[in-house]
């Protein structure tokens, strides 16, 4: 059985811009990072997903957004790679419902997140850590 918890915010860091953002096209950058880390009980195994990112503006951060969402996982339980990105899609998605919600009130208001290429991620090393 697979138990997941809430996904945590643990960085929202926000600093307004000293100037518009309007038409910033290619001066407004952003870039999401993606970590995994392991846990273990006597009678459970998991991983934390988390995932970063950073927004910045003429070189000047304006956002700083870590969130992580950890997998509680039986001991006799197998986690195929299926399995896996499956749990990697539920976690970006709640990163990025928690991102649209309090993006509002920001300068960032009508900016998304950049999609992840589940394509780029390893994830042997990652199934090795659920075994």
């Amino acid at each position: 059985m697979i138990e997941q918890t809430e996904l945590i915010v643990s960085k929202w860091n926000y600093f307004p811009p000293k100037n518009s953002i309007e038409n910033a096209n290619e001066k407004l950058t952003s870039y999401i990072t993606f970590d995994v880390k392991q846990k273990r009980a006597s009678t459970k195994k998991g991983i934390a997903c988390r995932f970063s990112c950073e927004f910045i503006f003429e070189k000047e951060l304006l956002l700083e957004y870590s969130a992580e969402h950890s997998y509680v996982i039986d001991l006799e339980d197998v986690i195929d790679r299926n399995e896996l990105h499956t749990m990697i899609r539920n976690t970006f998605s709640m990163f990025k419902e928690k991102f649209d919600i309090r993006k509002l009130g920001t300068v960032l208001q009508d900016k998304t997140l950049t999609e992840i290429d589940e394509k780029k991620f390893d994830l042997e090393p990652v199934l090795l850590l659920l075994k």
